[in-house]
């Protein structure tokens, strides 16, 4: 695969690039250092996703020095922007010379980066994102099955569109509903996949007995939310449902309890993963529920520190004086899976040598086992997606005002405890 970059890594071999003015300049001798991009959503709508990323930097540096690791972490943050992560993936590759990209945090974030690394041909591991966004999202004609093609230096762990219908249906089944679903999905990549009415949720939601209701796409960051309220309202909606940013989430739920829609349940991805995103709305955030893809209730341990998913949340809280939150897992575990593949790789700084090493990963995470085995993935996405598992939650609200997320439904995942049951809004 000839790439800009490769094109550059060549003349350098060579003894000789050649500047813009065309003088030949001498190579720069090559720097053994093993450099690690990361691009995430440190700020904008997004940076909730990002909470954690100090604190993981942070322990994985100690981690490497402990081991004797030489590499360098380079953070660069998208501001919540897709252009902007593309930007900087380039800058990371072209400027840092890094070995290995690390990104995650919605497709907003992972899809641009992992095309720009694809194309320029650097070992990329993603998470945070959907995998249907995520690899369909990147195809260049995503509406065209036939189409669609593997790659080649890009992968991916978290979990599916499936594994949210049926962990958002079991919740719904412990309720008394009518079982209409009015759905919020935004003009953006999750929205659209969410949304689409053949691949995405409606499909299965009608085939677990549901009807949804979709008054249609918003642009993100809207300030009104009264067209989809009325429509819930008119169709008599019991649940609400959507894959928001979390200002849409708080404008929604304050604008619905202004014009009296009261769903029974009210249960989204994205918006309320964040404990301060609840908190803000104080009372109306009670019994909230949401996917859970990593809680201090889960029962894994991190194969760097070797601690448990409690022990790993009271760290963060003891450092930050923040309640854990759930990308902390999923930041820990990229670290964890770039620690295994230096460790693994023969040449760290060998692309396709990394990219190899990558897809022959089996390792016991923070988050569970990541492995791109293909184990419950559709043959087409097999070589670069791998699950982790997915189970639902609700937020319930303490005396203080703050809120702890329990697990409610474990059906997809038995080896994840539940800590209560389902409970209605209303």
């Amino acid at each position: 695969m000839i790439t800009r970059r490769r094109i550059i890594k060549t003349a350098a071999a060579g003894g000789l690039i050649v500047a813009a003015g065309g003088l030949a300049m001498p190579a720069i001798a090559q720097n053994k250092k093993i450099r690690i991009g990361y691009v995430s959503p440190q700020t904008g709508p997004l940076a909730g996703f990002a909470e954690a990323d100090a604190f993981t930097i942070d322990m994985f540096n100690r981690y490497a020095k402990e081991q004797g690791m030489d590499v360098e972490v380079i953070v660069k943050d998208s501001q919540s922007n897709p252009n902007r992560a593309a930007d900087v993936a380039q800058e990371l590759i072209i400027d840092s010379e890094i070995n290995l990209m690390l990104v995650a945090s919605t497709p907003e974030t992972t899809n641009p980066v992992s095309t720009v690394c694809e194309s320029e041909g650097v070992p990329t591991i993603s998470t945070k994102a959907p995998w249907q966004p995520w690899f369909i999202g990147q195809q260049g004609n995503p509406g065209d099955p036939e189409s669609w093609k593997p790659f080649d230096f890009t992968y991916h762990y978290f979990w599916g569109l499936e594994d949210v219908i049926a962990v958002f249906t079991n919740m719904w089944n412990q309720l008394d509903t009518n079982k209409k679903v009015g759905g919020l999905f935004p003009n953006d990549a999750d929205g659209n996949a969410w949304g689409d009415p053949n691949v995405g949720v409606a499909p299965g939601f009608k085939a677990a007995g549901y009807e949804t209701v979709d008054p249609g796409r918003f642009q993100n960051l809207t300030d009104d939310f009264t067209a989809q309220i009325n429509a819930f309202k008119q169709a008599n909606v019991d649940i609400v449902t959507g894959v928001v940013i979390p200002p849409d989430f708080t404008t929604f739920r304050n604008q619905a309890s202004q014009q009296g829609f009261s769903p029974k349940a009210i249960t989204v991805a994205k918006a309320i993963l964040f404990p301060q995103s609840v908190e803000t709305l104080g009372a109306a955030g009670h019994n909230l529920s949401s996917e859970v893809w990593w809680s201090a209730n889960h029962p894994f341990k991190s194969s760097l520190t070797g601690q448990s998913c409690a022990e790993l949340a009271a760290a963060f809280t003891e450092a930050t004086g923040r309640p854990w939150t759930q990308p902390i897992g999923f930041v820990h575990s990229l670290f964890e899976m770039a620690a295994d593949v230096i460790k693994r790789a023969d040449d760290p700084t060998d692309a396709e040598g990394v990219a190899a090493t990558i897809a022959k990963s089996d390792l016991n995470t923070i988050v569970g086992r990541v492995a791109w085995n293909g184990e419950g993935v559709p043959p087409f996405a097999a070589k670069n997606v791998c699950k982790t598992p997915l189970v639902g939650g609700q937020w319930r609200r303490k005396e203080d005002g703050t809120f702890d997320l329990v697990v409610v439904d474990n059906q997809t995942a038995p080896n994840i405890p539940t800590q209560g049951t389902m409970e209605a809004l209303t």
